[in-house]
């Protein structure tokens, strides 16, 4: 047995107390790591193109995180009116609004438009993980702050840009032009039907621009849209 005495010349040990546990947690905490891999709470679904990752009225429980591929949302109206409110890509959350303590239903449908992998996030996990980690809830913030942004720019946009301003801007946002560097992009097959319900116009002016835009070379048909950076100058141009 040990004496105290021998106890008090041993070497020092460093004690991890409760906050100093959690500081630790904080550190080792990878952001890119949680929204890659499965683990508690979270699990990765695949969906082909057309598939429903949650559709409206269904119960508002997950929030989801894609890590491949595209996804249409819409909203459709009690006529039985369909639109098409956002598209979003690889990095992008969906479902958040479930984090709202007072949003218990999804107010839109979430369709997959490619291929795709998707983070299912479960809502009492995302919850606990926006509260522990602050480098998540820094990024995650971060997110929604620039979500809101576009949002808003998605109004002004609507308010008051010309409808071929506005076919130009989708294009962009769709191909993200300008992100990591990007100058060029192919956009997956979609339709001048669905482009028409993202801008607010008819298919028959969207196809009107959509000519324009691949004779001035800012588009071309590739398996796809490509649409080069210079389709800003549509967007920039008074």
């Amino acid at each position: 047995m040990v004496s105290f005495p021998e106890l008090l010349m041993a070497p020092t040990r460093r004690l991890l107390t409760p906050k100093s546990l959690s500081r630790a947690r904080l550190k080792l905490f990878d952001s890119k790591n949680f929204l890659s891999t499965v683990g508690a709470g979270r699990s990765v679904r695949h969906y082909r193109p057309k598939q429903a990752i949650f559709s409206q009225g269904d119960r508002a429980d997950a929030v989801f995180y894609i890590q491949v591929g595209s996804v249409k949302l819409t909203v459709l109206s009690k006529q039985g009116k369909e639109a098409t409110i956002a598209w979003l890509g690889k990095d992008d959350f969906l479902g958040e609004g479930c984090i709202a303590s007072d949003q218990t239903i999804r107010l839109s449908t979430a369709v997959a438009f490619t291929d795709c992998t998707i983070l299912r996030i479960d809502k009492g996990r995302m919850l606990r993980t926006l509260h522990e980690q602050h480098e998540f809830s820094d990024l995650f913030v971060g997110y929604m702050v620039a979500r809101f942004n576009r949002t808003q720019a998605d109004l002004v946009d609507q308010m008051f840009n010309s409808s071929e301003k506005r076919l130009a801007r989708a294009l962009l946002i769709l191909s993200r032009v300008g992100k990591k560097d990007r100058t060029e992009t192919v956009i997956p097959r979609v339709s001048q039907g669905t482009l028409a319900e993202m801008v607010g116009t008819t298919r028959s002016r969207v196809n009107f621009f959509m000519n324009k835009f691949r004779k001035l070379g800012f588009i071309d048909y590739n398996g796809g849209v490509e649409v080069n950076s210079s389709l800003l100058s549509v967007v920039l141009h008074d």
